[in-house]
């Protein structure tokens, strides 16, 4: 994933983090540095450092929220968009490569991985 995603300059957290900026402004809720790391499953202070780098880069703006000063407010550029577009195809064809060899049996490697999600009693965080 890292080696599609060096063509764009990214690496897979910057581009999970990119990409779940998109996805939830989608619900026209103010996105936080809080928010987007609950939701994307990462450590809060490594997800400023990695916000704090895609901001320098230009693919984002990062404000002091309206609602919540302590908070920031984490907006996507147009450049961030288009290269969050880009890299989202390169995403989806190595996803793509990388289990057609389970062919019609995809489903069912989704539904056993779901399970055990299920079941665990390990949470992402411990």
């Amino acid at each position: 994933m890292n080696s599609g995603l060096s063509k764009l300059g990214l690496t897979h957290v910057q581009f999970v983090l990119l990409a779940g900026i998109v996805w939830l402004s989608k619900g026209q809720e103010t996105v936080t540095q809080a928010k987007l790391a609950a939701h994307a499953k990462t450590d809060i202070m490594m997800t400023s450092k990695v916000i704090r780098a895609l901001e320098q880069r230009g693919l984002l703006k990062r404000e002091v929220d309206s609602k919540d000063t302590r908070a920031k407010s984490l907006t996507i550029t147009p450049e961030g968009h288009d290269l969050t577009v880009a890299a989202i195809h390169i995403v989806d064809r190595i996803d793509n490569d990388f289990f057609s060899t389970l062919d019609e049996h995809r489903a069912d490697l989704n539904s056993h991985l779901l399970k055990i999600l299920a079941s665990s009693r390990y949470t992402a965080n411990g």
